[in-house]
């Protein structure tokens, strides 16, 4: 088992390094990309986005949470991941096609979408490569170092292109373009680097209705989160206009950031978790889940707590001035993300491995549904903040559906001395984050200054706070680092 934990612990570093990435990327990128476009410019990319975010929805169809799922029992035989593979793949292609003739109805029907045709044609790229890449193909072979170089590469080539063709407020379809190329020449290099694996082709006999009902289990859920998650924009386009799709796109672009940055881990252990529960090895699941639940209540409390302070300097530091009306909704949005986090963990962690997708759709349907209402409510009176409301609430009432649909595997873990200990500790840290936040944003003036201060102190005073009181991560932690050195 110690080479498997090393090997997990390995893929967590390395796609850690890749969330880092993808946090350093828009801290480059879009400060200057939100000066150059304007809060309107902004606003068409992410209404934009936001449609063909559905199209790209229906053309995945499910496939990469059952791929997965289904796809690590036969990883170590050639022929049968092979086949495999080929028999997800032409449904997916199917699904690709449909979802194609589904946007092109849609962009000659809806008279609003007219004035975004080109914007959404061009991200309509996405949907066909997204398709060909079979990222869940890396997933499924744990392929977390070819994952991150390939990012490590386009990264640096979408920046250098973002700063040569995106030069004033009407370049925002340049900016479409460039966040295409990135994930067009990924999945490009997917396709091509896939061969070391598996052979891939369309197969045409196979008793496709069986991997079908399943995959269309999982879509239906991952409809529904997509609502959540997107129907805020899209409605806020339709209720509103592109200013208010701007000053709420900041703050969702920095909630996205905190969770993607959080939920690295769950990214790695989720195919490990799948394989243990297929091979009905429990103990190892549940060490494994143990750690990933206390490991991620460690992070996520103060991440929370600190964004929320840090508000106002992030999103001058980011987009200037133009963008403060984004605070509200930001500081509303810290909320949700300890709410997501533990859904996804419950879900994917448990429900998705366990096969009870079924509890999964109804969280999905419920919490989509109530977001969808609650919009027509509180965006017309709120706008921006009454969109954040909205996720917060679908967020929680999600986390708690899952929770109660996993209770009989989970409760073990939070019942645990261990575990109250880790939150109890967690709590008592994230009180001095919030007073040293607090008292550094009365004291000091200089706003670089102050956020580095607040970040390097807060960390220091949680990480004291944790070893004072004995946190069983803390203690895991010191004694690694002792080991370490006593070799030496």
């Amino acid at each position: 088992m110690k080479g498997k934990e090393k090997s997990i612990k390995v893929n967590a570093i390395l796609n850690g390094f890749r969330t880092v990435l993808n946090l350093i990327f828009p801290l480059i990128t879009f400060p200057y990309i939100s000066r150059t476009l304007s809060v309107d410019g902004i606003g068409k990319y992410n209404f934009s986005s936001s449609i063909i975010s559905y199209f790209l929805l229906l053309a995945a169809l499910g496939v990469d949470r059952y791929a997965v799922r289904e796809g690590t029992r036969f990883r170590d035989d050639r022929k049968k991941i092979s086949e495999f593979v080929s028999h997800v793949f032409t449904i997916n292609m199917a699904s690709t096609i449909i979802s194609y003739a589904l946007l092109f109805a849609c962009l000659f029907a809806v008279p609003k979408l007219h004035d975004y045709i080109i914007c959404i044609l061009i991200f309509s790229v996405q949907i066909l490569f997204t398709t060909l890449g079979t990222e869940w193909l890396y997933s499924i072979f744990e392929e977390y170092r070819y994952i991150t170089i390939r990012s490590v590469a386009f990264k640096a080539i979408s920046i250098v292109l973002l700063f040569a063709f995106v030069r004033k407020p009407s370049d925002y379809l340049c900016y479409a373009a460039v966040t295409v190329f990135a994930t067009v020449g990924s999945n490009i290099l997917n396709l091509i680097h896939s061969k070391k694996f598996c052979d891939i082709r369309l197969t045409f006999h196979f008793e496709w209705q069986k991997m079908l009902s399943p995959m269309l289990v999982m879509f239906a859920m991952n409809i529904a989160v997509q609502i959540y998650v997107n129907a805020d924009t899209t409605m806020l386009g339709f209720f509103k206009d592109d200013y208010t799709i701007g000053i709420y796109s900041l703050s969702t672009k920095i909630y996205g950031i905190a969770k993607s940055v959080l939920s690295a881990v769950l990214t790695v252990t989720i195919p490990r978790l799948s394989m243990y529960i297929g091979k009905n090895m429990q103990e190892e699941y549940d060490q494994l889940l143990y750690k990933v639940v206390n490991v991620l209540i460690a992070f996520t409390l103060p991440v929370m707590i600190g964004l929320f302070m840090l508000s106002r300097d992030v999103i001058l530091i980011i987009s200037g001035q133009n963008f403060l009306e984004s605070i509200n909704s930001l500081r509303i949005l810290c909320v949700a993300i300890v709410f997501s986090i533990f859904s996804t963990v419950f879900n994917q962690c448990v429900l998705i491995p366990y096969k009870r997708e079924k509890y999964s759709l109804y969280s999905s349907v419920t919490s989509a549904g109530l977001n969808i209402a609650l919009n027509f409510i509180f965006i017309p009176l709120m706008a921006e903040c009454g969109a954040a409301i909205t996720t917060v609430i679908a967020e929680f009432l999600m986390m708690t559906i899952n929770y109660y649909s996993c209770r009989d595997v989970t409760k073990k873990i939070f019942k645990n001395r261990e575990t109250v200990h880790n939150v109890a500790t967690v709590v008592m840290g994230i009180v001095i984050v919030a007073i040293i936040c607090g008292l550094l944003q009365k004291a000091i003036s200089n706003m670089w200054s102050r956020l580095i201060l607040s970040v390097l102190l807060s960390a220091i005073g949680y990480g004291m706070v944790l070893l004072a009181f004995k946190n069983p991560l803390a203690k895991i932690a010191t004694q690694q680092i002792e080991d370490r050195f006593s070799k030496r």
